[in-house]
């Protein structure tokens, strides 16, 4: 495809901030005809439990396993894949997630290109089921991709050169476990995550200060409960070593969190207390950023407009993700050249990988150069 072609095809993405009127194969070279009025789209899924290399422990939980329901959309030769993934902390379930699917019709649509069309559609459905949504969503900006013949952050104008590195989750466990957990992990990344929010956290970070020097990145999950003793926290944390934290506090609490932040020493990030664009505007100025996951914000088109009006707010960005296949993953990646931070290792903590995707090299997130979100089915 020619630049002035590729131009076009950006446009009807609404890229290019104009309208096109037509595109035919004739105009677009090696893209499909999608005016024919004849082509639809048909969706499909089926569940998929993902296994973890080790159990996983939080603040509030602790789990082996979760929940999956990988999703496909069929479009004339061509296949987006998509996924949702569901920790119990969502509220969402197997159940609610194909109950949602179900529901979705997207053969009333012979044009995969009308993204804002079909995704308000989605949305529409229900006030809720996020992860459900994120998996059409990915689906969607999978195929689009593919015809368009070009990956998202190609679309979007990004630079792949300007991926963060990712860290790497070691959840709350004992000091034996944590240390072995910091070995297998220590020599491949530049940055690890520590779960704290129990009464633990000192000897967490010890333990893993006895392995490695690497910089540190610290999730409460909601877990701390006084403002004062959560703030003399975070100056000792930031004294050994950690950069940034997430989520102090219950996310209803919102001004003890903008008390803490507007003390801390570390950027302050929410996680819990944010899922969509709309919720923003009521956090701000209660944290230093916002952690964008696309199980909880319905997808790539609406992470997009997260990352964009959180630094037009003065917000910093980070791109985290849950326990996921490399397809959840890598469409989550490719907004990772925006990111200040990233958390993209949901697919490293797994045993059951259905796809190759982004890579993870010398601790940087790397983007392939396959279109859509670039994956490869294994």
């Amino acid at each position: 495809m020619d630049r002035r072609n590729f131009l076009k095809t950006a446009a009807v993405l609404g890229v290019a901030g104009a309208s096109l009127p037509g595109h035919s194969s004739q105009a677009m070279g090696r893209l499909v005809n999608i005016n024919t009025g004849t082509s639809r789209m048909k969706l499909s899924f089926a569940p998929y439990e993902l296994q973890l290399r080790h159990t996983f422990t939080v603040s509030s939980y602790s789990r082996k396993t979760t929940p999956g329901v990988q999703v496909r959309i069929d479009y004339e030769g061509h296949t987006g894949y998509g996924e949702a993934s569901m920790p119990p902390y969502l509220g969402q379930s197997v159940e609610t997630v194909t109950s949602f699917l179900s529901r979705v019709d997207l053969s009333q649509f012979n044009d995969p290109f009308q993204l804002d069309t079909i995704l308000a559609y989605i949305d529409s459905l229900s006030p809720g089921d996020e992860a459900a949504k994120a998996a059409v969503d990915i689906a969607l900006h999978d195929l689009v991709g593919k015809l368009m013949g070009q990956p998202w952050w190609r679309i979007w104008g990004l630079d792949p050169s300007k991926t963060p590195n990712t860290t790497f989750t070691i959840g709350i466990d004992t000091p034996d476990v944590v240390r072995q957990k910091t070995r297998e992990c220590a020599d491949r990344f530049k940055i690890l995550k520590v779960k704290v929010g129990l009464d633990n956290d000192k000897e967490m970070i010890q333990t893993i200060r006895e392995i490695t020097d690497l910089p540190l990145a610290v999730d409460a999950n909601q877990g701390w409960k006084d403002r004062e003793k959560a703030l003399d926290e975070i100056f000792w944390l930031k004294e050994n070593g950690i950069v940034m934290v997430e989520q102090p506090m219950a996310k209803e609490r919102i001004d003890d969190n903008a008390w803490i932040t507007e003390r801390s020493p570390l950027p302050v990030f929410a996680d819990e207390s944010i899922k969509r664009l709309a919720d923003i505007p009521s956090i701000k100025g209660a944290y230093h950023g916002i952690n964008i996951k696309l199980m909880k914000c319905t997808g790539m088109r609406e992470a997009w407009k997260m990352a964009n009006y959180a630094h037009a707010e003065g917000m910093r960005v980070m791109i985290g993700c849950m326990t996921e296949t490399s397809c959840a993953v890598s469409a989550a990646a490719q907004l990772s050249p925006v990111a200040d931070f990233a958390d993209l290792d949901g697919n490293l903590l797994i045993t059951n990988d259905l796809f190759r995707g982004m890579e993870v090299v010398d601790g940087k997130i790397t983007l392939p150069d396959r279109p859509g979100i670039g994956l490869i089915k294994l």
